[in-house]
């Protein structure tokens, strides 16, 4: 339980669903976890869930559309506890508006982007310095399969998680002779606490039909992943975007149609 002994990380967006799934995981194999978001009375209970799990975390507030607190974040940081190792970007907007191309605003849009690929780049360009002075680190993009291919609306989320993936890939590249690492977690659909009771059963088997793996996903299948991508297991591993999805995206999009007629014509 020590793959991540002695790390500094940092966790945006861990005041809730898959953000506190990665906290708990990285303070249970020995990280101090830098909890943040922009509900401080939540990431203070998620901090002290991870003492009573004897972890090591702290709060820090943090709002995407106020940039000031994500220098302060990281500035805080690697003041405290003198590094910083880890930066996991799972913060996004909720609530934006999407839709069908012709249905949404350039307001929206923006939004979209603002949230999804924006704070996502400034993030990584606020915590660069402390990386490349500290020797190197560990930077864990969370994506999404909906950047993948089509969808029926969520087009500017869809584009905006497209972005993710080019940005780690350009942060791979340009900062890996520094030491600095940069990989992506795709995740399927993740059944949280505080998104359960809102996603319909409908959707439910609709996911289920097509996952291979006879079941949702949960906020520690991500964290397993980041847990990877954080610890130096992965010390030749870069520039990588990867499903965690149970299969969701591994086969034709007919399958499910095929397999509920007995057929294995694919």
């Amino acid at each position: 339980m020590d793959r991540l002994k002695g790390k500094v990380a940092v966790v945006t967006g861990s005041t809730s669903g898959i953000g506190i799934g990665i906290a708990r995981e990285f303070a249970a194999e020995g990280a101090h976890v830098v909890v943040c978001g922009r509900r401080e009375a939540r990431g203070q209970e998620v901090v002290e869930q991870i003492a009573a799990e004897g972890g090591s975390a702290s709060f820090h507030r943090m709002d995407l559309t106020d940039l000031s607190t994500v220098d302060a974040l990281f500035a805080d940081t690697a003041r405290d506890h003198g590094h910083i190792d880890v930066l996991i970007n799972n913060a996004a907007g909720v609530g934006l508006k999407d839709g069908r191309v012709d249905e949404i605003s350039l307001e929206d849009w923006d939004a979209m982007f603002a949230s999804g690929v924006r704070g996502t780049f400034y993030a990584i360009k606020a915590v660069l310095p402390y990386m490349i002075e500290a020797g190197g680190g560990s930077i864990v993009n969370i994506g999404s399969m909906a950047s993948i291919s089509g969808d029926l609306g969520s087009t500017a989320y869809a584009c905006s998680k497209a972005g993710v993936d080019m940005l780690t890939s350009s942060v791979a590249l340009q900062y890996g002779k520094q030491n600095i690492r940069c990989n992506c977690v795709r995740p399927g659909l993740i059944v949280t606490p505080q998104n359960e009771a809102h996603v319909p059963q409908q959707l439910k088997d609709v996911f289920l039909s097509n996952i291979e793996v006879n079941r949702y996903g949960n906020p520690a299948d991500i964290a397993h992943a980041c847990t990877y991508f954080a610890s130096d297991e992965s010390a030749y591993v870069t520039g990588q975007v990867i499903n965690v999805d149970g299969g969701l995206n591994s086969h034709a999009p007919t399958v499910a149609q095929f397999r509920s007629a007995g057929s294995r014509t694919w």
